[in-house]
């Protein structure tokens, strides 16, 4: 599915009555041929409810979506960096976000390397590339290849999934 097509049932999404936050009913754990792989944070979902939101909890645990132009970091423009909102975890700088048009925040790379893990995700009648968290294996979002240089790559992230701390002044 082209890149253009793929976009575009993003921004339908809330048309077609997909309002709120949108959840999978997927669960976490992320299966590999070697087994589920085990992360610096483990908790049980039942401490996860517990932490979290329910906002929160169907994002970053049930592989959720909120609705475009709703999240609170969409049109944030200070300064800092974007946390996990499950662990703490740095996760994208400010510096390399930027405005996407699609109304969820976007980034063109990661504080670092390491931060984020890249999985394939067939969800939607589509196949895209999940973005979870390196540290607690919490979804995050996808990330697309129609962003802007220097890596061409748009990690759009959900606002319930980030924490946003602002630069120290």
């Amino acid at each position: 599915m082209s890149r253009r097509i793929r976009r575009g049932v993003w921004l339908l999404l809330p048309l077609l009555g997909l309002g709120g936050v949108v959840a999978t009913g997927a669960e976490p754990g992320h299966s590999h041929e070697e087994g589920p792989k085990v992360y610096a944070v483990h908790k049980t979902e039942e401490e996860w409810k517990h932490q979290l939101s329910p906002e929160q909890y169907k994002v970053l645990r049930q592989k959720g979506t909120e609705r475009a132009f709703t999240g609170k970091y969409w049109n944030n423009h200070a300064e800092g960096t974007y946390h996990c909102a499950a662990c703490g975890q740095p996760l994208f700088s400010s510096d390399t976000k930027f405005e996407s048009g699609t109304g969820w925040p976007s980034f063109w790379q990661p504080l670092t390397p390491g931060a984020v893990e890249n999985h394939e995700d067939r969800g939607f009648l589509m196949v895209r590339t999940e973005v979870l968290c390196s540290r607690c294996g919490s979804h995050l979002g996808h990330v697309f290849e129609d962003g802007p240089e220097p890596t061409g790559l748009r990690y759009c992230m959900n606002s319930a999934a980030l924490d946003f701390r602002p630069k120290a002044k």
